[in-house]
């Protein structure tokens, strides 16, 4: 699976783009706020027709026009796709596979598969448990349509519950009414929360050998999934909490209060780890991240990273490059110099300048 080519057209700083990638090693290197992360960006909106920075469509299309466009060539068993995005300031975008355009974003997902690793996920594990969440639903969003879609209703279903549970409180005739809503929320949580613990388990036996590595054999790491509810009771707790939830305006329990813990020698990291320990646990958290993806979908996915390496003392940075090796990735950087230190084989290299790329040989 690679990504053979990019174009952009009013893409956040970039008028217009024509990018051919090597299949394998592409370095997009220069000053910082030049545009090298909006590549990385717009390839990600074509997987999953989100951004990775959670900006909304008119908050990425250049400044002073009205609509941007991306198209992308991906290959996957010699078999070349088309995708073409269409952003819009006061429309939803609209989205072709192969010039014809879809419905729904269900139907763009697993297209293509692509793990995104920034700083930014270095920090998972300290942040808060949204962060956390996050990070296993894009994956599981990427390799399971089912679980795409039932947390899609999930998430509707609890925005209208919640606008319910505010008009009770003002209007008790309304009460009857949350039975329904109640019965779905279950029925889709249920699924989530099954599919997260799921993942979690072949998570945890992957992640566990490359920590053992990372850290010299030193330390034990393992992941648990901490649901708000469990699957047996979740009807009658729902309501057992239903007069507190219609005091506070909100849904109290279910997997859009579920957050992950994790533990090296059985001390939990997330309160009483060291910067250290936390940051080499997401290294390992995201390398095994890989590894699943691969296992899951036969296939290599396509790697962004985006400055990791300056985050990385040598040793983290070495066996970060070695994982590698064998998988389309394109790196953001401001220089070269670990990649030469480290004696990583580069296939290509980009100069990102002002919105504008230059192929250096």
């Amino acid at each position: 699976m690679i990504v053979k080519s990019l174009e952009l057209n009013n893409f956040r700083n970039y008028e217009s783009l024509k990018l051919e990638l090597n299949n394998h090693n592409n370095i997009l290197y220069g000053d910082n706020a030049q545009g090298k992360t909006n590549i990385l960006e717009a390839i990600y909106m074509c997987g999953t027709t989100k951004s990775h920075r959670g900006n909304k469509d008119r908050e990425i299309i250049k400044i002073g026009q009205n609509d941007a466009h991306i198209r992308m060539i991906v290959e996957k068993d010699s078999i070349s796709r088309k995708i073409d995005m269409h952003l819009r300031k006061n429309k939803s975008k609209g989205v072709a596979i192969d010039g014809i355009p879809i419905k729904k974003s269900l139907e763009l997902f697993g297209l293509i598969n692509l793990v995104f690793f920034s700083p930014e996920d270095l920090s998972v594990i300290k942040n808060g448990p949204g962060e956390r969440r996050r990070f296993i639903d894009i994956e599981l969003c990427q390799l399971d349509k089912m679980y795409l879609h039932n947390l899609f209703k999930y998430n509707k279903i609890i925005v209208q519950r919640n606008n319910l549970l505010k008009q009770i409180s003002s209007n008790k005739a309304l009460l009857d009414t949350l039975d329904v809503w109640d019965e779905q929320l279950v029925m889709y949580g249920t699924d989530i929360i099954k599919k997260r613990l799921e993942f979690i388990k072949e998570l945890n036996g992957i992640v566990f050998e490359i920590h053992s590595k990372l850290s010299g054999s030193s330390e034990k790491l393992s992941i648990k999934y901490e649901p708000s509810i469990d699957t047996k009771n979740f009807e009658k707790k729902l309501k057992k909490v239903r007069e507190k939830d219609i005091y506070l305006g909100m849904t109290s329990i279910g997997p859009h209060r579920d957050d992950i813990s994790f533990f090296i020698n059985d001390i939990d990291i997330r309160k009483y780890g060291s910067q250290g320990q936390q940051r080499t646990s997401a290294l390992s958290l995201k390398l095994a991240e890989i590894e699943l993806v691969k296992k899951i979908i036969k296939d290599n996915p396509i790697l962004l990273l985006d400055d990791v390496l300056s985050e990385l003392d040598r040793k983290r940075q070495n066996y970060l490059l070695n994982s590698i090796s064998n998988i389309q990735t394109i790196v953001t950087c401001t220089g070269l110099e670990e990649f030469v230190n480290n004696r990583f084989n580069i296939d290509k290299i980009y100069k990102v300048k002002e919105g504008k790329i230059f192929i250096e040989e």
